[in-house]
């Protein structure tokens, strides 16, 4: 995945976390990214149905401050003497996007941070993996664990699916202004076709549909996107399933503790997002068809 070196980035939503933590030593895997936080979430005392699908309630979180690549990160050009500017890049398109395409959309930061972040939904530790805070309508991401979650997880990685991951994370913030999150703290929270589920896979259909947009868009900063990199965003959505992790980390799978979905759930809708274009297929809320 490559980018046009004439794009202005914009930093205004980025942000980075002031302070912070050692990193925990081995892998609690969850967040945003598709695996499942309910025990690590209590360990790191966030709640975590806000992170599933809590309203817009609570206080920003505090001792932020600037990204601090305002000056490094201004064109995609950029991206190329510092790679911490794809980030700026990645948030840059999806925003874009959805400031086009959702009437009323209102942006929401990214904030980097590095082994633990306070936010208006608790104490986040990196190992919980990327995720996204209603309470002060912030995506968290600690960008070198994420690289390593995706490793872990046997995940083929790279930019197309980093991009995949801040998407799916700015897609619970859409879900969020529309009402739809909440319909996943309000609905069952757990099993196949549970309220969490849907909420999950559309944020993936939502990831699915930017892309598109982003490599169709000749003024976006994303640009010659190969079979290659659409093959690595389907890789990562596979490997954050819940199947694929019940198997990696318990030997089983048992379908009636998922929060996010199967694999099978998870491609499927990345590529209808994808392959429609169009956020009004990613309804999870009016089907039963999942995908798997």
């Amino acid at each position: 995945m490559d980018y046009k070196d004439s794009v202005k980035l914009d930093t205004s939503q980025m942000g980075r976390a002031a302070g912070g933590g050692g990193r925990g030593g081995g892998i609690a895997i969850g967040g945003g990214a598709g695996l499942i936080i309910m025990v690590v979430a209590l360990l790191f005392g966030f709640n975590p149905n806000e992170i599933l699908g809590g309203q817009a309630t609570g206080q920003p979180s505090t001792g932020q401050s600037q990204s601090g690549l305002e000056s490094e990160c201004q064109y995609g050009s950029d991206i190329r003497t510092n790679r911490q500017c794809r980030w700026v890049a990645y948030q840059t398109s999806i925003q874009q996007y959805w400031q086009q395409t959702l009437q009323g959309y209102q942006p929401a930061r990214t904030v980097l941070f590095s082994g633990q972040v306070s936010t208006a939904c608790g104490t986040a530790n990196s190992q919980v993996g990327p995720f996204y805070c209603p309470g002060d309508t912030t995506v968290y991401i600690d960008t070198a664990f994420a690289d390593q979650l995706l490793q872990q997880l046997g995940a083929l990685g790279g930019d197309p699916a980093e991009a995949y991951i801040l998407a799916h994370e700015y897609g619970h913030h859409v879900s969020n202004l529309t009402g739809d999150l909440a319909k996943g703290q309000q609905g069952q929270r757990s099993g196949p076709k549970s309220a969490a589920v849907r909420v999950e896979l559309q944020a993936d259909c939502y990831a699915g549909a930017w892309f598109k947009w982003a490599v169709t868009n000749k003024n976006d900063v994303i640009e010659n996107v190969t079979q290659q990199d659409l093959e690595r965003i389907t890789d990562a959505a596979a490997a954050v399933g819940d199947d694929r992790i019940q198997s990696r980390s318990e030997g089983q799978v048992t379908p009636e503790s998922w929060t996010h979905g199967s694999s099978a759930m998870r491609k499927y809708w990345v590529a209808k997002g994808f392959n429609s274009g169009d956020p009004a297929q990613c309804d999870t809320f009016a089907t039963d068809s999942l995908g798997g």
